[in-house]
C-alpha cells in the first residue's frame, strides 16, 4: 500500500501515520505485556476505570493486517492493513471493570485488569502504552442480552460494536446483562445500583429494555423506565431511551407483533418508550423502527445472517454481523439527535 493511500485510510480512522522506518533483520519483539503471534494477546494489571490505549500497528519488516479488541470481545478497531515499513499509531479509550463481560458474571468473570487482543489476517504491533484516561465522555449501556458484551462466539450484542465507532476521549461502558427486564435491572445490585454512582455530569446512558418485559404492564414498564431516567438525572447524566431491536419473526413479508415487541399483556413496549420520551423530554433512538426497516427490506430469509438462526435456531440474539449492524443504527440515531457523542464518532 502506498504511503498516500495509507494516509487516506488513517484519516478515515482518526489515526496517525508514521513515516516508513528502515527494515531490520528479524521480526520485532512484541511488548513485554504481550505474547503470541496470531492473535497477539496483552495483559495490563490495572484497576477498574477508563484508560487510553495507544498502539503502533504494523511492522518494519513485513506487511500486516491488525484489528484490536479488548476485554470480553469488545471490538475497538477494525482491521488496518499496512505495508512493510509502515506504521499506524492510534489511541482508543477503553473501559475496564470486574467482571469484564456481563456485570452479573454470566459466561465467566474474565481476567482482572485490561486484556487486549490484536487479531486480523497478519497482526503486528510495536509500542503499546496504557494510561489513565482524563475525564472522558462516558456512554453507559443499560440493557439486556441484545446489548451486552457476549463472552462467547457466535453471540454478539450491539454494545460490543459501539467502541469501534468512537474516537479517543469517549468511552463505552456496557452494563447490558442477559435476561434483564426494566425491573430486574433496577433491583440487581450488580446492575443499576453499581452503575449509577459512576455516572458523571453530562455522561450518556442508553436505556434499552423490552425483550424480557414479556408480561410487564404498561404502567409498570413506564414506572421502571422513569426510575431509571430519574436516577441518571440525579447524577447529572443524560438519559437516552433506545427502543428494542426487532426479532426475526415474519408473517409473509412483514414482521409480527411479537417481533415488534407487543408483549403478552398486549402492551406495545416501543410505543410506550416513545410516549415517555415525549412526556419526560428524553431523547429516543427508535431502534425498533430502524431495525424493522432493515430486516423487512432484506426479506424473511436473508436476515438469518444478522441473527443466530442458522447456528442455533435463535431469531432474537445477534451474530457478529448483526451486532455490528445494530450498532450502526444506534450511531445513526446519535447523529440524528445530535447527542454529545456525535463529536466523537468515527
Amino acid at each position: 500500500m502506498s504511503l498516500k493511500r495509507l494516509a487516506l485510510l488513517a484519516a478515515a480512522l482518526n489515526v496517525a501515520v508514521l513515516a516508513p522506518v528502515p527494515a531490520v533483520a528479524g521480526a520485532a519483539a512484541v511488548p513485554p505485556q504481550c505474547s503470541g503471534t496470531a492473535p497477539i494477546k496483552c495483559s495490563f494489571n490495572v484497576a477498574p476505570g477508563n484508560y487510553d490505549v495507544t498502539v503502533e500497528l504494523g511492522s518494519t519488516t513485513k506487511a500486516a493486517n491488525t484489528s484490536m479488541s479488548v476485554e470480553a470481545r469488545r471490538q475497538v478497531l477494525n482491521a488496518v492493513s499496512t505495508a512493510a515499513g509502515q506504521v499506524v499509531r492510534t489511541t482508543a479509550t477503553v473501559n475496564v471493570r470486574n467482571p469484564e463481560g456481563q456485570p452479573t458474571g454470566q459466561g465467566g468473570t474474565g481476567t482482572p485488569g485490561l486484556q487486549i487482543t490484536f487479531s486480523g489476517s497478519a497482526p503486528a504491533i510495536g509500542t503499546l502504552t496504557v494510561t489513565p484516561a482524563k475525564a472522558p465522555l462516558a456512554v453507559y449501556v443499560a440493557g439486556d442480552s441484545t446489548t451486552c458484551d457476549q463472552p462467547t462466539v457466535p453471540y454478539a450484542g450491539w454494545g460490543q460494536f459501539l467502541p469501534v465507532r468512537v474516537r479517543e476521549g469517549a468511552v463505552i461502558a456496557n452494563y447490558g446483562d442477559s435476561g434483564e427486564s426494566s425491573g430486574s435491572f433496577l433491583s440487581n445490585r450488580a446492575l443499576f445500583p453499581t452503575m449509577k454512582p459512576l455516572i458523571k455530569s453530562k455522561d450518556l446512558v442508553f436505556i434499552q429494555f423490552g425483550h424480557n418485559d414479556k408480561q410487564t404492564t404498561a404502567t409498570a414498564f413506564r414506572d421502571n423506565l422513569t426510575r431509571l431516567i430519574n436516577g441518571v438525572r440525579e447524577r447529572g447524566g443524560v438519559p437516552v431511551l433506545v427502543t428494542p431491536p426487532v426479532r426475526r419473526q415474519f408473517s409473509g413479508s412483514k414482521l409480527t407483533g411479537t417481533a415488534l415487541h407487543v408483549n403478552g399483556k398486549g402492551v406495545d413496549l416501543p410505543a410506550e418508550m416513545r410516549s415517555l420520551g415525549r412526556s419526560a423530554t428524553v431523547p429516543v433512538i427508535d431502534l425498533t423502527a430502524k431495525s424493522k426497516a432493515l430486516v423487512e427490506s432484506m426479506g424473511p430469509s436473508a436476515p438469518q445472517a444478522l441473527y443466530l438462526t442458522r447456528e442455533t435456531g435463535d431469531n432474537t440474539h445477534f451474530s457478529e454481523r448483526g451486532g455490528a449492524e445494530m450498532a450502526n443504527l444506534v450511531v445513526q440515531g446519535v447523529r440524528e439527535l445530535n447527542l454529545p457523542l456525535t463529536g466523537y464518532l468515527r
